[in-house]
């Protein structure tokens, strides 16, 4: 259950300010349909966060406990100071190519998942599910964090993204991810064999 948890708690702070918060907030604006694209990111994260997932566990079976502990501490580590990195949304011609040719859930499924490609939220849940013993627990999570954050951020729209305190929010989510790393590099979690 710890691994629900947190892994929920760490991605839906994280994601807020995320470029792809950034990307719902712009295709809400856009497309003026919330269920589709709202589908769309669902759908998406499920798909990415599920291949995180397994590539955190198969990590598992490559390196040692001892080695292991110590890629996942500073891997929490660097994922804290990449959360107080602000993102930026490039601006993409294809995205409204995409949509004519895609509709909108196949526009918000696509860029959604090119944009976790590499993201904040898919290291960690590689790093997340190579920490855990239950990668599925991790994926559930991960994806309820990624929902969390962005569902609003299609609901509402800009109206809410000019009200929170992102740089708090980040701070926040940083401070997890240290506070993780420590703990993993302290020897926490050594009762799961790393």
């Amino acid at each position: 259950m710890e691994a629900l948890l947190v892994s929920t708690g760490v991605v839906a702070l994280a994601e807020i300010g995320d470029k792809t918060q950034l990307l719902a907030f712009i295709l809400a604006a856009r497309f003026k349909r919330p269920w589709p694209i709202i589908a769309g990111i669902l759908v998406a994260t499920v798909l990415n966060h599920a291949l995180a997932g397994a590539v955190g566990a198969w990590l598992t079976s490559l390196v040692s406990p001892q080695v292991l502990r110590w890629v996942l501490g500073l891997s929490f580590i660097a994922m804290a100071a990449w959360t107080l990195v602000p993102d930026k949304m490039d601006d993409d011609e294809s995205e409204s190519l995409a949509a004519r040719r895609l509709g909108v859930f196949g526009a918000t499924f696509v860029a959604f998942f090119l944009a976790e490609m590499g993201d904040k939220t898919q290291i960690a849940t590689v790093a997340m599910a190579a920490r855990y013993s239950d990668a599925i627990l991790v994926v559930m999570g991960t994806t309820l964090g990624m929902m969390l954050a962005n569902v609003p951020a299609v609901l509402i729209g800009d109206k809410l993204a000019h009200k929170l305190p992102i740089r708090l929010v980040h701070g926040i989510a940083a401070l997890i991810f240290a506070v993780l790393g420590v703990a993993t590099l302290m020897g926490a979690g050594a009762s799961l064999g790393f």
